[in-house]
């Protein structure tokens, strides 16, 4: 792929309308980066593949013929073959951003990279293997269920990991997962579960009761703040009774226990010595699930069907997932050689595509920080701040979100602000601090440019997710995230809300908490429901919460996908997919 790489420079720097061009040496090796015995050398082996013709003339200075017989988009493609034949994904990926000037050239050069995936069977050893290639947008960089932090990373853990319980079909029922079954006393503090026999983690060691204390140990004694860690703090004991039987003893109900042990958080690992204590478990996590990850890259994880799977084996055999870095809704190219399942598909180019409603959506809101001694402490100026986001309910931003900057700077100069370096625009009393991670950018620069119209200057600061968990939420101003609405709600709702009376002011802190205690004693989940939304009407009415829209979970596939249903987290269930043969 080098020499492909090299001659796209030669034809970007060199070539003409007609083709051709007078070059010197000197030249060539200017472009190429190399010396003249190499820049001769190459010429040769583009000659001899019928890319150029090159007519040298004698003597230094001297100007030769270079003609170009192939095209650029030509070559491209030949590079973007070549790595995909050869899994090289980061190479293909580079070359769409290396090569792709013109958009006509990169849609060329995308459509062949689709073409990598979807659904693809090959025959080994007189076997049918089906595979299916997923793209995600989101870099896949740890598989450990207590430090994920992104979708992508839970869906895939999700495949590989059991917990002791899971959610019925339809979402609102607990089901019998790694425990068949499970009892609980009268005060709802000490709960005993009955664990499945001989069930085997991927490497071939049989869960007993020590796994699943080890696991929960493990979440325990963790010293990061992990997702759920209220119903963590509340665990007091944990204990094998017998090696298929575990008691685990509560300091006080909690009705959200239950549906936590059906989170991927909550899945089981093997005890085995210093396997997942070490940084790289999140790389080669083992678990019991119907997959095991039997390769990790930075671009690229695969998984494979595990055969001995207590709940029956995956229809399909391996499921490669990589991660592309831009949009690959709306370019689906031909039926036949496209993607079969696409999350979040657009409206253009699948007319002839079915489409199922994920259970699930995405809700982005913007909160206030009245912890911190500032303007948005005052409720009359709070109230004015939100009351000028209204405008972005009907907005989604996509790539980028146009004017943004043009419209904050315009706010800067009218504000005096103009030309002040970012340390000095961070002590400006006028400016307000805008917290959120790089995943929700676009929409916290929304928020920016939307405020920056009525006079109100903002600063975005992005932090990683890890960082997002620490004080940069009570030193700011306002943070905008989201909110997954999933079969998880009501946990993750109860977590959101605990998280945000961090940065409230004491009375509306004490309010919000005493509220989620009430939560975590009802048994009843339609009863509980109601009390949260009582928690978001309050916050909403005292102008510290504002949902800037919500997006459903959509997927699109083609009609020879059979099995299409979805986990608790709206995404495809991998596990129930199938692909009738070819007549």
């Amino acid at each position: 792929m080098k020499l492909h790489a090299q001659f796209l420079k030669l034809h970007s720097r060199h070539c003409t309308p007609e083709g051709e061009c007078a070059v010197t040496l000197d030249e060539l090796a200017a472009t190429l980066g190399c010396t003249h015995r190499n820049a001769l050398h190459i010429i040769s082996k583009m000659s001899a593949r019928g890319w150029i013709s090159w007519t040298p003339s004698r003597g230094r200075g001297r100007r030769s013929r270079l003609v170009f017989l192939a095209a650029a988009e030509e070559i491209a493609l030949q590079s973007m073959r070549e790595a995909i034949s050869g899994k090289d994904i980061s190479g293909a990926l580079e070359g769409i951003r290396g090569h792709a000037r013109a958009s006509s050239l990169q849609n060329t050069l995308q459509g062949w990279l689709l073409a990598y995936f979807g659904h693809h069977t090959e025959i080994r050893s007189d076997k049918r293997i089906d595979t299916l290639r997923l793209p995600v947008t989101q870099r896949l960089h740890s598989f450990d269920p207590l430090y994920m932090n992104l979708l992508a990373e839970s869906f895939v853990s999700s495949h590989v990991f059991d917990g002791l319980a899971a959610r019925g079909t339809d979402g609102s029922t607990v089901q019998s997962g790694l425990a068949h079954a499970w009892d609980t006393d009268a005060a709802r503090t000490s709960w005993t579960f009955h664990l499945r026999k001989e069930v085997l983690f991927h490497h071939g060691k049989v869960l007993t009761a020590e796994d699943v204390v080890y696991s929960f140990e493990r979440m325990m004694n963790s010293s990061q703040r992990l997702l759920y860690s209220y119903i963590i703090r509340d665990i007091r004991e944990i204990k094998a009774l017998n090696p298929l039987t575990v008691r685990i003893l509560l300091k006080r109900p909690n009705e959200l226990f239950l549906p936590f042990l059906c989170t991927s958080r909550a899945a089981v690992v093997p005890r085995d010595p210093g396997s997942a204590a070490e940084g790289s478990f999140g790389r080669k996590p083992v678990g019991t699930g119907p997959f095991r990850l039997i390769e990790a890259e930075d671009e690229r994880c695969v998984l494979e069907a595990f055969p001995y799977y207590f709940q029956g084996r995956a229809h399909l055999d391996r499921v490669e997932i990589v991660h592309v870095p831009w949009s690959a809704a709306g370019a689906y190219g031909e039926p036949g050689s496209a993607f079969h399942i696409i999350p979040n598909p657009s409206a253009e180019d699948t007319a002839s595509w079915g489409r199922i409603y994920s259970p699930s959506s995405v809700r982005k809101f913007v909160t206030c920080n009245t912890k911190k001694k500032g303007p948005l402490s005052d409720p009359l100026v709070r109230s004015n701040i939100i009351s000028c986001l209204h405008e972005c309910a009907e907005v989604k931003p996509a790539d980028g979100v146009p004017g943004c900057a043009e419209e904050r700077k315009a706010a800067a100069e009218k504000a005096g602000l103009a030309g002040m370096k970012v340390a000095e625009i961070r002590d400006a009393a006028a400016v307000l601090q805008i917290a959120t991670i790089p995943q929700y950018a676009g929409d916290a620069e929304l928020v920016a440019s939307r405020l920056a119209r009525y006079g109100h200057i903002c600063r975005v600061l992005q932090v990683s997710p890890e960082e997002f968990k620490g004080p940069v939420r009570l030193e700011s101003d306002l943070i905008v995230f989201s909110l997954l609405r999933d079969q998880d709600e009501q946990l993750r709702l109860f977590d959101l809300y605990l998280t945000l009376a961090e940065h409230m002011e004491p009375r509306m802190r004490a309010d919000i908490e005493g509220r989620l205690q009430l939560i975590a004693r009802e048994p009843d989940s339609a009863a509980r429901s109601a009390v949260f939304h009582g928690i978001e009407d309050l916050l909403v009415q005292d102008s510290q919460l504002h949902i800037l829209y919500e997006k459903p979970g959509e997927t699109a596939y083609l009609p020879t996908v059979r099995g299409v249903s979805f986990n608790s987290q709206g995404w495809v269930d991998l596990r129930r997919l199938w692909f009738p043969p070819e007549p």
